[in-house]
């Protein structure tokens, strides 16, 4: 993947890795060439066929390229020349900015659209044809299927109708997965189906590929994890938009129709029936990256030129040049003082794999994902807690998944917007998402913890003389991390350390929240008041000069979650905004936007309704008359002022409906709401109706 091209976030939410399109062409300056030259160039027989890295691929024909075959100086080169590694064809080998696109996309479009379809059709009946009859035909030589793999490819980049017409061919695509039993054919076969898959109208369901079980066994976790780049595609619901026609009330009128589980659903559940499936996704996500000696010092080069990379299918095959050079150039001598001797280049495919292990874990991580979100869930959990995952992300944290801190001005991407995520940023963030999803709403979420931590809540429980809660006595302990911090407190450890407005604080702390999220716990609550989250989410919001909407969404929903119903919150809160002038700012970044705070102040409003009623506890009422924000929500008018706007823009989000339905609920208990539906509306109005006519005046 690079920089330079599109990193495509589908409406499921993965980061995925696309080429970029269209590049380095020339003008065209040769006249009458054969429709074939114009496409591929004049070369030479034996390189004709295009293959995932252009014309110095090492499977052209089955000969492999002698010149400039070293990967470091064919990637300095690169970024010399400002021509990456891409995945598809070059169509031109000198190109430069004054291209001719115009007359290029004519002469595409016109003379050679119809070449690529009946070029397609050619070689789908030429590699389909064994198959297609009863008669005993001589096995196609791998070479050969790999060439017509990577045609096939290649004409899909140059026009989307020949991938659609791929797409519909339902026995071609099935056909296609029988190649991925042969290695050599492997990563064409792969990258051509992820891009049939991608266009594909109806999702393809994977009980219908033959003897998928045994297919999936037969990987090794290099190829099952490129092999998950394919199952996003299968097991994630398509996006059906935003618009009038989907709204709630819509998907819930066709949820009601629709009883059958999705293609997606039936998906997941095939994956799930796949012996050893999910124990292997485990070991992939959590296997460590031996770094031989002198690497280290390597990486920092290796992060500057990994952004001409376009995805991990190109990467594998880089890493195959390279381990051939490096068996040709080196000794089989294992010696630690050998190895530090060997020249850089040598040593070049021990520094790849810290890239490569990252580019993996992504697609991993993002396929565990989803199967946590699927209504498997419980199965998937207690198969993830089986097999140790928490406990091992924990055991890569320091050393690969948070190494260093990545400084990016990336912001946090919306479904279906491009985006400029290098591997490591994909990589933080889908394990934030990871956890967000592992600790949402279940009892698993207390394996984020070692067993001191445990020990811990256990006592917070004991002081507060409160029961503990049924999932943490439940906890199985020989599944919880090890080492002296569990994942969450070396989560909220470099929370602590990010720049104001870095997108990492929202998934940070959309990972926090889905700690506290479900029944309220004043143990979960006070063990990250201890480790100094309220003060740091009060800086943030107050003090830090965050503008990032998405960021302060995040704090103050984890604001309200770690507030509710706990007094000590809310006196830590007052001890924190000492001034006027502090709680004027944190009252303005609330009203700047009721769509991303209202959390916060329903939070707010349904904790001031407790303590009202606690009033013989002293510690309650000392908290009562001396914190600024819970003397400033009992006033009428400072509700009424929230209800008003609330109110008035519950169309552009439910959650402030229900916000709003929670005020008016609390005024009704308390004898202070109209029972007429006028006199409700009355109720809400009349407070801003002199307002508004002052407003209409000035």
């Amino acid at each position: 993947m690079n920089l330079s091209s599109q990193c495509v976030a589908p409406s499921n939410g993965q980061f995925k890795y696309r080429p970029h399109e269209g590049a380095q062409h020339t003008p065209v300056s040769v006249e009458r060439q054969s429709d074939f030259n114009f496409l591929f160039g004049a070369v030479q027989e034996d390189e004709v066929m295009a293959t995932l890295l252009g014309p110095e691929s090492p499977w052209m024909g089955g000969k492999k390229r002698t010149r400039n075959r070293n990967i470091l100086t064919r990637i300095r080169q690169s970024q010399v020349v400002g021509r990456g590694f891409s995945r598809g064809t070059q169509l031109y080998e000198s190109s430069h900015l004054n291209s001719d696109f115009t007359r290029t996309h004519i002469v595409l479009k016109v003379r050679t659209l119809p070449l690529f379809s009946s070029l397609s059709l050619l070689l789908v009946e030429l590699l389909m044809r064994p198959t297609l009859t009863t008669l005993q035909k001589p096995k196609m030589n791998d070479d050969l299927v790999k060439d017509c793999l990577s045609v096939l490819y290649n004409c899909c980049i140059c026009t989307e109708g020949v991938t659609k017409s791929l797409a519909s061919r339902e026995d071609f695509v099935l056909f296609l997965f029988t190649l991925m039993t042969n290695k050599k054919t492997f990563l064409q076969t792969a990258t051509l189906i992820e891009d049939i898959l991608g266009v594909k109208k109806e999702m393809i369901q994977l009980e219908w590929i033959p003897n998928l079980s045994g297919l999936v066994q037969s990987f090794d976790q290099q190829q099952l994890a490129n092999f998950c780049r394919i199952l996003s595609v299968t097991i994630s619901e398509p996006d059906v938009g935003n618009d009038d026609k989907h709204t709630l009330l819509a998907k819930n009128a066709q949820q009601k129709r629709n009883t059958s589980p999705s293609r997606a659903e039936v998906n997941q559940v095939t994956l799930l029936n796949i012996p050893g499936f999910i124990e292997r996704l485990c070991k992939l996500a959590t296997r460590k990256v031996s770094e031989a000696t002198g690497t280290s010092n390597f990486l920092q080069e290796l992060e500057e030129w990994y952004t001409w990379l376009d995805n991990t299918l190109v990467l594998d095959a880089l890493m195959q040049i390279a381990t051939d050079e490096a068996e040709h150039s080196s000794t089989e001598s294992s010696d630690e003082s050998t190895l530090a001797t060997i020249p850089l280049r040598h040593r070049l495919p021990q520094s790849m794999k810290i890239v490569h292990e990252i580019m993996y874990k992504v697609e991993v991580l993002y396929v565990l994902c989803v199967l946590l979100m699927g209504r498997q869930r419980n199965q998937v959990h207690k198969m993830l807690a089986e097999f140790r995952l928490i406990p091992g992300l924990n055991n890569l944290f320091d050393k690969l998944i948070w190494r260093k801190y990545t400084t990016s001005n990336h912001v946090v991407h919306g479904q279906n917007e491009n985006c400029d995520c290098s591997p490591e940023i994909s990589f933080k963030i889908q394990f934030l998402r990871l956890l967000q999803s592992f600790s949402d709403h279940h009892e698993n979420k207390y394996l984020l913890l070692n067993a001191q931590e445990l020990n811990e809540l256990s006592a917070i429980s004991l002081k507060a003389n409160i029961p503990e809660v049924e999932a943490l006595v439940n906890t199985d302990r020989s599944l919880v991390c090890d080492g002296k911090k569990g994942l969450l407190t070396r989560l909220l450890t470099v929370m602590k350390r990010e720049p104001p407005d870095s997108s990492f604080r929202f998934w940070q702390a959309r990972a926090v929240e889905s700690f506290l999220r479900g029944a309220t716990s004043y143990a979960d609550q006070m063990f990250l008041l201890k480790r100094g989250l309220l003060e740091h989410i009060l800086f943030c919001i107050i003090d830090s000069g965050c503008k990032s909407r998405d960021v302060l969404q995040s704090y103050f929903d984890l604001l309200g979650e770690l507030m509710k119903f706990n007094i000590d919150a809310f006196k830590r809160f007052n001890k924190y905004v000492n001034t006027e002038e502090k709680f004027q700012v944190f009252l303005t970044q609330i009203n700047s936007s009721l769509v991303d705070s209202n959390m916060l102040v329903r939070c707010i409003v349904l904790s001031l309704d407790r303590f009202e009623s606690q009033t013989e506890d002293v510690k309650v009422v000392e908290v009562l008359s001396e914190c600024c924000l819970l003397s400033y929500m009992a006033r009428v008018e400072n509700r009424l002022s929230f209800l008003f706007r609330l109110v008035n823009i519950i169309n552009e989000n439910v959650s402030c409906l229900n916000t709003s339905l929670v005020i008016l609920m609390l005024a009704r208990r308390r004898g202070k709401l109209p029972t007429s539906p006028c006199a409700i509306i009355g109720y809400i109005d009349e407070p801003y109706m002199e307002l508004d006519r002052d407003l209409l005046e000035d």
